[in-house]
């Protein structure tokens, strides 16, 4: 993540190049999986990347982590597949099996030594795991992922858009005074609208992938919330108004 001045210089620096390469060269460059901190940090580059094109893909639509792409067939005159595995990792025995959490998967990864660019999202299912992770770092992970807190795992490839069940959102519906953003989040994740206007603070609310500070921001349909530390969720607008003038309003919860 880009935490400072230092490491935001360094990586405008790392995306110009790369671009730069793919455009001289005329060739697909790739930058690994990006926050969604850093993919904020790219937008703000529009003007500097103008005529390059590039595609940010994370192995399936609405993945968070994403790698970056310059060029593309159109430009380049040839197509190439994004350098992504999913692996399917799950206990050896699952009735023994703990139950894993996110953090839990990504503490193992983590404590194989690898980079954290090179992991894409971590899904959760029941007690398996799809991760999301490239191609050069699948073969190491295979052979060395086999064990996640106290529980012995394998770890397999599989292909991601057959064999990961999607989840539709949870379809929730409450009262808000308007549609502000910080409001429909307190809601959404029963917070108080201090902890609420706190996330924004501290630049941990994304909206359509950007960060958004502003707290009285106004939600349109069909946005998409992610807050650091709870999850996401997209909202689908107001239905209708109350008697007492409030809005009700609906939205979709990724559990």
């Amino acid at each position: 993540m880009c935490n400072d001045n230092k490491e935001l210089q360094q990586f405008k620096k790392r995306v110009l190049e790369l671009a730069r390469k793919s455009y001289e060269h005329n060739v697909y460059m790739y930058i690994g999986f990006l926050s969604m901190a850093e993919q904020d940090v790219l937008y703000e580059m529009q003007q500097e990347l103008k005529g390059i094109p590039y595609t940010l893909f994370g192995g399936m639509e609405d993945c968070e982590r994403r790698i970056l792409r310059f060029g593309s067939e159109e430009s380049l005159g040839y197509a190439e597949e994004f350098p992504i595995i999913c692996l399917l990792v799950k206990p050896m025995i699952e009735k023994f099996a703990d139950d894993l959490t996110h953090r839990d998967f990504l503490g193992a990864l983590m404590n194989l030594g690898i980079d954290r660019s090179t992991i894409g999202d971590i899904l959760i299912q029941g007690k398996n795991a799809y991760i999301f992770c490239m191609d050069k770092i699948a073969p190491f992970l295979m052979e060395n992922l086999d064990k996640v807190k106290h529980t012995n795992v394998r770890c397999e490839s599989v292909e991601a858009q057959t064999s990961f069940p999607m989840k539709e959102p949870e379809s929730i519906s409450f009262t808000v005074s308007s549609e502000r953003a910080d409001g429909i989040v307190a809601k959404v994740y029963k917070l108080s609208r201090n902890q609420s206007l706190l996330l924004f603070r501290e630049k941990k609310i994304f909206i359509n992938g950007r960060i958004n500070e502003n707290n009285s921001h106004i939600l349109k349909s069909t946005d998409m919330i992610s807050v650091r530390g709870y999850g996401r969720f997209v909202y689908y607008g107001c239905d209708y108004e109350t008697k007492k003038g409030k809005l009700s309003v609906s939205a979709g919860v990724y559990r």
